[in-house]
């Protein structure tokens, strides 16, 4: 009996000492974050150039939406540039006969323009009373003559000015039309150029949200990459370990056919416990705090992962 009593609390003790040799095992996920490419504008998907799980590399043509209406209004800015600068070296290299006459010329279309658009106003105001047309249609006949009254009006001033022995404000003031017409240019240049995009990223196409021929409104993601960097590991850990743990240190990460383990470096440790004891912390509540910990794979291991997928974390 007594050697009984000497021998049975060592056996709990060569079991603490069994389990003390295998590292605990802390449960986790995959957690990925995705880079979602969309457009500014608004419009119709022309092309999509990728499928859902294709591996594209940094920079590939990734969807075009249609984009005739801002390609239109690139060359008209091209074409405002290029008459502008065509004016200021006219100006530049000093007026002659000819080219009043090219002022008068232009102002003489601008009359005649300015014409029409009032004819064109005063049929709408007529069409408006006998309830033909719409408010809209007559107000876009009242904004194309006041345009046609205006470009009369720059015409007449342009003649004006051409006559003036100096030419020092005029030059500068077509300097700045240039300038002007250079930045509208560019800006629809850069309004083309937001109707298709490339991956910033190299990656996987995680997803494709729309086909082609769809209705795409702006800002609405096309495609959403992943790119192997972006994959981390989320677990949690009880608060009598997170203690020792700091970003930079190694974790191994095992999941179900993902081959041999899977080394990660912490990137993150929650400054805030996930559970939290309703009155004070005591011996027994504690035991029950955990913090989210979150950690990097190399790319190189990361493409083994899958967003969603449990994992197994150990420590070594």
């Amino acid at each position: 009996m007594n050697h009984f009593v000497l021998v049975a609390p060592l056996f709990p003790l060569l079991l603490l000492g069994c389990a003390r040799d295998e590292p605990a095992t802390y449960q986790g996920y995959v957690e990925a974050e995705f880079v979602r490419v969309a457009a500014p504008f608004s419009g119709i998907l022309e092309k999509l150039h990728v499928r859902r799980g294709q591996n594209v590399a940094l920079g590939a043509p990734l969807f075009m939406l249609e984009q005739e209406n801002e390609t239109a209004a690139r060359r008209e800015a091209e074409e405002r540039l290029n008459a502008a600068e065509a004016r200021l070296a006219n100006l530049k290299s000093g007026r002659r006969p000819a080219e009043l006459d090219v002022i008068k010329s232009q102002l003489a279309q601008a009359s005649a323009a300015e014409q029409l658009s009032v004819a064109e106003l005063k049929r709408d105001k007529k069409l408006l009373a006998d309830g033909f047309i719409s408010q809209e249609k007559l107000d876009i006949s009242i904004t194309n003559n006041r345009r046609d009254r205006a470009r009369v009006a720059e015409l007449t001033n342009q003649l004006k000015s051409a006559r003036l022995p100096s030419r020092e404000d005029e030059i500068r003031a077509q300097a700045a039309e240039v300038d002007a017409a250079r930045a509208q240019l560019n800006q629809q240049t850069w309004k083309v150029a937001q109707k298709s995009a490339s991956a910033t990223k190299a990656g996987v196409v995680f997803d494709t949200l729309y086909t082609e021929g769809e209705w795409v409104p702006a800002g609405s993601p096309i495609a959403s990459l992943l790119p192997p960097g972006n994959v981390k590991l989320r677990f949690f850990l009880p608060q009598a370990i997170v203690g020792s743990l700091a970003p930079g240190k190694l974790v191994e990460a095992n999941c179900d056919g993902c081959g041999a383990s899977i080394p990660a470096k912490i990137s993150y440790i929650s400054p805030q416990p996930e559970y939290t004891p309703p009155v004070i912390y005591s011996n027994e509540s504690r035991a029950k705090l955990v913090f989210l910990v979150e950690a990097l794979p190399e790319e190189k291991d990361a493409i083994r992962l899958h967003p969603g997928q449990p994992i197994d974390i150990r420590l070594p």
